[in-house]
C-alpha cells in the first residue's frame, strides 16, 4: 500500500513538471492573435514579409539587432550589440526603451509572462528549419 502511494504521488508530480514544461513553451496560436493584434500594425512574418513601419521578425533568433536590409533601423538600435534570443526578446516586449534606449519602437511593454510566451512560440514558427 505504502509503494503505491509513493508511486501516486510521482506519478502526480511527474505530470505536473511536464505540463509546467509545455506552458513554458508557450502557445504559438494564441502568439498568433496577440501578434496580430499588438504588432502586426507593424511587423510582418511570413513568406512575404518585408519591413514597413518596423522590420520583419522571419528568423528573428539569433539574429544581430538592427541588422536586417529592408528596413531603417534607429542608430541606438543599430548600435546597441543586442542578439536577439528568447531572454533579450523576453526583455525587450516587456521595456523595449530599457533594453535599447533611443529605440524608435512605440510600444508600451508587456508585462504578462505567458502572453510573452506564446508570443514568442509564434515567432519561433518563422525560424529557418
Amino acid at each position: 500500500m505504502k509503494n503505491a502511494a509513493i508511486l501516486t504521488f510521482a506519478l502526480m508530480l511527474n505530470t505536473g513538471l511536464f505540463s509546467m514544461q509545455a506552458e513554458a513553451a508557450g502557445d504559438a496560436e494564441a502568439g498568433q492573435k496577440l501578434f496580430t493584434r499588438i504588432c502586426g500594425g507593424c511587423h510582418q512574418v511570413g513568406t512575404s514579409a518585408r519591413g514597413s513601419f518596423g522590420p520583419h521578425l522571419n528568423a528573428i533568433f539569433g539574429r544581430p539587432a538592427g541588422s536586417t536590409t529592408d528596413y531603417q533601423y534607429s542608430t541606438a538600435m543599430k548600435s546597441s550589440g543586442v542578439i536577439w534570443t528568447r531572454e533579450t526578446l523576453t526583455a525587450y516586449i516587456e521595456a523595449p526603451k530599457e533594453v535599447v534606449p533611443g529605440t524608435r519602437m512605440i510600444f508600451w511593454g508587456l508585462s504578462d509572462p505567458e502572453k510573452i510566451e506564446n508570443l514568442l512560440a509564434y515567432l519561433q514558427t518563422f525560424q529557418p528549419q
